[in-house]
């Protein structure tokens, strides 16, 4: 048997090539919308990718199931669980085999054994393989998606708190209570392949190491400490990130479809400052992906700046409207990677990039000041000044300076009209990467009179309280 781990940084997403090379067939677990790396593996090891696994329709990224089955004729195991508001939809075109509670299928000597999980979502299920290829006749590891991961499970609020299905976050938790008593019943030695690791908006506490077994979960995952139903349903809702606005749109794209990224139109390239002043003039959105400091030195103004690091997706899917369309102010060189965490989240309305070079054209530029902790404290103390905190909510609530406003970054687009905008702003987050985010959001609506605490709250915290 051939096992393959696939890790997107960008969204904490983990996937699985998995292949019979007896037979040289393989399937991928919960594919990425990218699907160039398993067609590499495939043809490095001389096998063919026959299958796509999912084990949920999922909420943070857009699966490459349907990219597999357009490219190679794959079969889609996917399952049949769930109410009718949980079933795929638009499969008629593609190979596919629904899948219950119990169901078994093969792909060479590979045994793949389903099991209902639900509780992050109604039709979630998992997937428990044994390798026939040897003697084995019991299953030596569970794909679990976003059920169980190292460390956590998976949070069962997205439903209500994403896609706006009121009073399932409590059914959600009973289930996911259930659903534990099934893993714990399982054998200590099994190994677990979640599809998430560290930094997953999927959960609260995910850790960072790509895989464990049954009986060490069983042991420190904090969920399976609990035997009494309803002291486990608080302790899983409380705490929980604010799920990105994008999620709704996952939801949505991996349960109907989505545009083959074969047929995308072409990103065509500006190659002057002024057509990127036409673009931003015309009320076109334009993202600036350098550094923050860079930007913060001088931009275009109207502009929105999201650095391409490993948050860049994320605060993409967060921050970009949908449907309009977009402009990239980027590094050629970083164009493709680009574009392809951009619609691993579903933003596929890219349709021109500038090289940031052209900034140096401008005969001026748009900036923003960062200031220390102790000049933020000296202008709370000599100026009317105005605090935004735009940390996630638990850590708002873990600590914060007495006066400040809580405006969770993501959600600033959709609530500039709370913003405080007749005194300077001191914008600040837990270490300075979100509120420069949010400064540039400021600025490009309007906004001008904003300044950001470098170091954010951490720094405050060591220097002034």
């Amino acid at each position: 048997m051939l096992l393959r781990y696939f890790y997107d940084e960008k969204l904490a997403h983990a996937s699985y090539f998995v292949g019979c090379q007896a037979k040289g067939e393989a399937v991928v677990v919960d594919p990425m919308r990218n699907i160039a790396p398993y067609i590499e593996l495939a043809e490095k090891e001389n096998m063919k990718i026959v299958g796509a696994l999912e084990t949920h329709i999922h909420a943070d990224f857009v699966s490459g199931s349907r990219e597999l089955a357009d490219r190679f004729g794959t079969t889609l195991y996917i399952s049949d669980e769930g109410d009718a508001d949980w079933k795929y939809q638009n499969i008629e075109h593609i190979p596919h085999q629904l899948l219950k509670d119990g169901d078994e299928f093969k792909i060479g000597n590979l045994v793949f054994k389903t099991m209902h999980t639900p509780g992050h979502t109604p039709e979630s299920i998992s997937f428990l393989l044994t390798d026939r290829g040897g003697v084995a006749d019991e299953p030596m590891g569970i794909f679990s998606g976003d059920f169980v991961f190292v460390g956590d499970i998976g949070r069962p609020d997205l439903l209500e708190k994403a896609a706006g299905i009121q009073g399932t976050s409590e059914s959600g938790a009973q289930a996911m209570y259930q659903s534990l008593k099934k893993f714990k019943a399982l054998p200590d030695y099994l190994q677990v392949w979640p599809a998430h690791g560290a930094g997953s908006a999927c959960g609260k506490a995910l850790g960072a190491v790509p895989s464990s077994t049954v009986g060490y979960e069983k042991q420190f995952n904090w969920a399976m400490k609990f035997d009494n139903e309803a002291d486990f349903i608080t302790a899983l809702l409380d705490g929980q990130p604010e799920p990105p606005y994008y999620f709704a749109v996952m939801k949505h794209v991996n349960k109907v479809g989505i545009e083959l990224i074969k047929n995308l139109p072409e990103v065509k390239q500006l190659s002057s400052l002024a057509e990127v002043e036409a673009v931003i003039a015309a009320g076109h959105q334009v993202l600036d992906t350098r550094k923050a400091d860079e930007f913060a030195a001088g931009h275009m103004e109207g502009s929105i700046n999201i650095p391409f690091n490993n948050s860049f997706a994320n605060w993409s899917g967060w921050l970009v409207n949908y449907e309009q369309p977009l402009y990239l102010l980027v590094d050629p060189a970083d164009l493709e990677e680009m574009l392809i965490a951009l619609r691993s989240v579903g933003i596929d309305n890219v349709v021109g990039y500038a090289d940031v070079e052209v900034l140096k054209e401008a005969s001026q530029l748009e900036s923003y000041e960062n200031i220390t902790p102790l000049e933020a404290k000296e202008m709370m103390e000599n100026e009317d000044v105005y605090v935004m905190d735009v940390r996630n909510k638990t850590e708002f609530d873990a600590g914060n300076i007495e006066q400040a406003q809580h405006l969770m970054l993501g959600t600033l687009r959709k609530r500039l009209d709370e913003v405080k905008d007749d005194k300077k702003i001191i914008v600040h987050c837990q270490a300075g990467g979100r509120s420069a985010i949010a400064a540039s959001v400021l600025q490009a609506n309007g906004i001008k009179n904003v300044v950001n605490m470098a170091g954010g709250y951490a720094r405050w915290s060591r220097e002034v309280n």
